[in-house]
């Protein structure tokens, strides 16, 4: 018959622990938990950083001619209107410029990228029937995380030149594009074929000849097609009328007029020169050591969604290698300048390995103070809860990266708490006398029995106290998410392995041990040595009052001088500590004017500076267009950078088991003399380091709102000059061009009329002279790229607006009146360049920009600064009503009637992370407490329980003191 203590209720984990402590599945439901958790691993691709699902569209409207102001008035603002009724629109960006508006639509995170493309194109195509005469249908671009490159191959030698890199490039880049996870490829850099006509004008006019009486010509010779087909003697003979042109040659032998009564060929008129377009953009390598600098060409390569980012790049590197001395000539150069695919696979390893670490930390742990039996079984249980987690990230569609194998790492200090205390529970019950002759088996289940309900209790509070986490909105959601959800999982698990896997264990591992056959009490086993120094603490605390007031006198002490580290600065508030990368970027912005070869010679400049750092293993600067952004450039739209006064230096630092300094530290060493040189210059620079978290605009984002445009300059040249006065301030700049005037060439109506030249004609002409016509196609079927026939004046003519006014027009419908020269039917008079409109949220803006480094590596700091700065500007000064400038920091302004400033960027999501994690604080504490209320039937004891919660400081604050990162701020 079984004794009085084996018929008491055993509940629910007793009975779990009877079901599988002698059953055949467990070790089978062990095996098959490492297994599944193997394939997870094998099967979860590797990216360095999670998915965010955040849809972002472009939406580009061209209006050719219009100003900005106009472009606001009649699209960017009937756009945003229509846009901002979308349900699942977070923020609407808008950009006025000079003949085309660009609205940037960001969806709340989360948001389906296929609905919210069908939702934007659906509201635009209803109201097509509301777009102004000679505005061209938008251009709808959507952008995902997906669409950032992971892999940069860049081909640079000696020997070779923008043109030729260009072209080979083009054909690897046909072969790389067909491995199957491969998604967008982008050719960046380099110079095309292009075959140019180079009239002129004055010899046209000798010939009386102009540009519209060419053009036909030179489309209808370039003409081929297929006329039909023969029938006879029982076959059928193909017809083809015409041959597209073949050579240089040919197309300086058409015939565009006749003169004098002989043909006037091409040749006569225009050189035709068959090579290189004129470059808009010049991509150079260098590397550290190595003299000059190389022309280049950039292949940027993404991959398909869900795709390994190792695996992918392990292809592309294996496709490349195959073609060297095929496709790439020997003494050409591939340097991959990205590998995201490496850095996921370092990183993954690493955190590995530092689970593992963590792993065999706790078992020595439990080796030290129960034994080494108990520490095999707390080694065979956290590796099933971790591989059973990482099934779990599997089936939730999660990646192998740096925040999901962060949340298992977190989850070991938590999951071994339920082994932990069920292996203790056991071995006290073995070394029970009063159950030294018992079984093992029937011990083993009484002794998870006994400690059941408090365990499922315990990891229910650790549950409710970790998933909250998952709720907390905005871009830092879906970082974070992964850590309360594997965790959770985790403690699910661990709780279900302590229960089932660990009494058999138990059973098979430990050895029973007899307890004192003097022993007075057979109900308690032996004290050991840990035991006895925690009587030898608690003992006098408990039994004398004195020691207890001083105890609890010494532990408030303690939390007061931790939390008083924060307010001496000892600990640093910021959102989210410095990651080590393995890359920066230098973005430099020259003033508006600057030629394409100027803001070349400024980069060049800075590129010397960073090669002088030992860190540095090689650069890219890319003038006029966009270097291979990340996520930062994505969500800052660096890829639409284009233009001869921008550049990019890409900066690539050696790997960090060969540097001392994390990447942030060598940022911060060469911005010192880059600020320098941009100064020198008059440009604009930042160095822009990959964020550790969401990226932003920029760290500091000041948001200047006021009620006419006057009023927003006016406060923000302010707002940029406290930025400028503030310590630890850098990378100052503003959404606001430098003053420049442009040439306007206003017809002579009356002229024109009287000639039968329409204005239309005059632009044409100007236009095709200045930027050039794409005739025709040039058909060269062996080529990757279009070649196109391009009809442009020589750069001479195109160095001064005298020279533009040599060209000649005659009435189209009057083909035999005279010519007349430009000059005779227009004006050149000077005005102003108008300043792009910014908006967001149907309200205008304008941005002031900043970084923080040196002195100050928070914004929170700075801001906290500069606001009492700002809190003393007088809005009457700024076209308001009020003695003061409103400082928002969560809301935009409700009203634009009074100047107002918001602070954005890096503050914006960290208030709002910790507005989220505040609240979820608060449904932790009242989920705890309703938990322990229910357990132990009683109001007091939780709060009793729960008072401990804030001396956890204690050990946090100083610990972040002692290692030096800088501590999130509290809600």
């Amino acid at each position: 018959m079984m004794d009085a203590k084996n018929n008491k209720t055993i509940g629910f984990a007793g009975r779990l622990a009877s079901a599988f402590i002698d059953s055949k599945l467990t070790p089978l439901f062990i095996i098959a938990s490492l297994l599944l958790g193997y394939l997870a691993v094998v099967l979860l691709p590797r990216e360095e950083e999670p998915q965010i699902k955040v849809p972002m569209i472009d939406v580009m409207v061209a209006m050719p001619g219009a100003s900005p102001k106009e472009v606001e008035e009649r699209l960017s603002i009937p756009m945003e209107k229509l846009l901002y009724e979308l349900p699942g629109v977070e923020y609407i960006y808008s950009t006025s410029m000079q003949g085309q508006s660009l609205l940037v639509v960001r969806f709340y995170v989360g948001e389906s990228l296929e609905t919210s493309i069908v939702r934007l194109n659906q509201k635009l195509a209803t109201n097509f029937d509301r777009i102004p005469k000679n505005v061209q249908p938008p251009l709808i671009k959507p952008h995902i995380i997906d669409d950032v490159p992971i892999m940069a191959l860049t081909f640079h030698g000696k020997n070779y030149d923008h043109y030729t890199l260009r072209r080979i490039a083009a054909q690897v880049d046909d072969s790389i594009k067909n491995i199957s996870e491969v998604a967008e490829t982008k050719l960046i850099g380099g110079t095309r074929r292009q075959l140019t006509i180079r009239f002129d004008p004055l010899l046209l006019a000798s010939r009386n000849l102009t540009l519209d009486e060419i053009v036909p010509h030179i489309q209808q010779v370039n003409s081929q097609i297929h006329s039909g087909s023969l029938h006879s003697l029982d076959q059928e003979i193909l017809l083809q009328t015409g041959t597209f042109l073949r050579n240089s040659q040919e197309i300086g032998r058409i015939v565009v007029g006749v003169y004098g009564g002989k043909p006037v060929y091409l040749n006569e008129v225009a050189t035709i020169i068959d090579g290189p377009e004129e470059p808009s953009s010049y991509v150079l390598y260098g590397e550290p050591g190595k003299p000059g600098l190389e022309a280049a060409v950039t292949i940027s390569i993404a991959k398909r969604p869900g795709a390994n980012a190792v695996s992918v790049v392990q292809d592309v590197e294996e496709k490349v290698e195959s073609l060297k001395g095929v496709l790439i000539p020997g003494d050409m150069q591939v340097s991959v300048t990205r590998d995201y695919g490496e850095t996921a696979a370092e990183k993954s390893n690493e955190l590995l390995l530092h689970m593992g670490i963590a792993v065999f930390g706790v078992a020595m742990l439990i080796l030290f103070f129960l034994g080494w039996r108990e520490s095999i079984i707390v080694m065979l249980a956290i590796p099933s809860t971790l591989a059973l987690t990482l099934l779990i990230f599997y089936l939730y569609g999660y990646t192998l990266n740096r925040i999901t194998l962060f949340a298992l790492i977190f989850s070991i200090g938590i999951l071994v708490d339920d082994a932990i205390v069920v292996v203790e529970n056991i071995v006290r019950h073995l070394r029970l006398p009063a159950n030294s002759n018992r079984s093992r088996m029937k011990v083993a289940i009484e002794a998870v029995a006994e400690v059941g309900n408090p365990t499922i209790l315990a990891t229910w509070a650790v549950i409710a106290a970790i998933l909250p986490m998952a709720f907390v909105g905005g871009l830092m959601g879906p970082y974070m998410r992964p850590i309360p959800i594997g965790s959770s999982a985790a403690m699910v698990f661990s709780l279900i392995i302590a229960f089932t896997v660990t009494p058999w264990a138990a059973t098979h591992i430990l050895k029973k041990q007899k307890g004192s056959a003097t022993s007075a009490n057979e109900e308690t086993a032996p004290d050991d040595w840990f035991t006895r120094i925690y009587h030898m603490i608690m003992d006098p605390l408990l039994g004398h009052a004195a020691w207890r007031f001083l105890f609890f006198v010494v532990i408030i002490a303690l939390l007061l001088a931790s939390c008083s580290m924060v307010y001496f600065g000892l600990v640093k508030v910021k959102m989210l500590p410095f990651d080590n990368k393995s890359e920066f970027q230098v973005i430099l912005n020259m003033p508006e004017g600057s030629t394409l070869e100027h803001t070349a010679r400024v980069a060049m400049e800075m590129a010397e500076i960073v090669s002088e750092d030992p860190a540095v293993i090689n650069y890219q600067i890319y003038t006029g267009t966009a270097s291979p952004y990340n996520f930062n450039g994505l969500v800052r739209h660096y890829f639409m950078r284009q233009g001869p006064t921008v550049a990019d230096i890409q900066v690539n630092l050696r790997p960090k088991s060969e540097r001392s300094l994390k990447s942030h530290d060598i940022a911060k060493r060469v911005r010192p003399a880059i600020a320098a040189i941009a100064k020198k210059y008059g440009a604009a620079v930042a160095v822009a380091e990959v964020p550790p978290g969401p990226p932003v605009l920029q760290t500091i984002v000041a948001e200047v709102y006021g009620p006419t445009s006057e009023a927003r300059v006016k406060l923000a040249k302010k707002v940029k000059k406290i930025l400028e006065s503030t310590e630890g301030v850098v990378d100052i700049d503003w959404f606001q061009e430098a003053t420049r005037y442009k040439k306007v060439i206003t017809v002579d109506k009356e002229k024109a009329a009287l000639n039968g030249i329409s204005e239309q004609q005059i632009t044409r002409a100007i236009t095709m002279g200045v930027r050039g016509y794409a005739v025709d196609l040039y058909h060269q079927p062996r080529d990757k790229e279009n070649i196109n026939i391009v009809l442009q004046l020589p750069p001479q003519y195109r160095a001064r607006v005298e020279s533009l006014l040599n060209i000649s027009l005659r009435s189209n419908m009057n083909p035999s009146s005279p010519l007349v020269p430009l000059r005779e039917l227009v004006h050149v008079s000077e005005q102003l360049v108008e300043q792009p409109i910014y908006r967001k949220n149907l309200k205008p803006v304008i941005y002031v920009t900043a970084d923080v480094a040196d002195v100050v590596e928070s914004p929170v700091y700075a801001i906290l600064d500069m606001n009492k700065k700002l809190a003393k500007l007088d809005g009457r000064n700024f076209g308001g009503r009020q003695q003061h400038v409103e400082i928002y920091n969560l809301n935009q302004p409700f009203s634009e009637t009074e100047p107002a400033m918001k602070w954005d960027g890096e503050w914006h999501i960290t208030l709002e992370v910790f507005r989220d994690l505040g609240l979820a604080f608060c449904v932790v504490m009242i989920l705890i407490y309703m938990l322990m209320v229910g357990w132990f039937k009683n109001y007091l004891i939780p709060l009793v329980v729960m008072a401990a919660i804030p001396f956890s400081l204690i050990g946090i604050l100083p610990a972040h003191w002692g290692s030096m990162p800088f501590l999130p701020p509290p809600p």
